[in-house]
């Protein structure tokens, strides 16, 4: 059993930044990949950024490409989701997830996930 926490949510500024980090616990955490899905009201849960469990390897959903950086420290178990240039789109609540199979860009390979952060935007 994995769990995850995250934190770092809150109410910012179109064009601001904020930082998000989920601790994990229960396993492992360098053998676990883990990832970031947002949730907007009304819309589908997206998958928006995940990396490896080396963190050699990342993954950005198109919508968030140049503006998300995700990145892991395995010695304190946390990953992180750094967002800049936000934009009222990007509103959502913010969960991580972790996941131990073979593939690492897609939600279905992630079996944890928390229970989310609010992310809001505004103009």
């Amino acid at each position: 059993q994995v769990q995850l926490v995250e934190s770092g949510g809150g109410l910012v500024q179109a064009g601001g930044s904020l930082r998000l980090s989920c601790a994990a616990s229960g396993r492992t955490f360098s053998s676990l990949n883990m990832g970031w899905s947002r949730q907007a009201p009304g819309k589908e849960r997206e998958f928006v950024a995940a990396i490896s469990r080396s963190g050699d390897s990342t993954y950005y959903a198109d919508s968030v490409k140049g503006r998300f950086t995700i990145s892991r420290d395995n010695a304190k178990n946390t990953v992180y989701l750094q967002m800049n240039s936000l934009k009222r789109e990007d509103t959502a609540v913010y969960a991580c997830a972790a996941g131990s199979g073979i593939v690492f860009t897609r939600p279905s390979y992630y079996g944890y996930w928390g229970q989310g952060t609010q992310v809001t935007v505004s103009s």
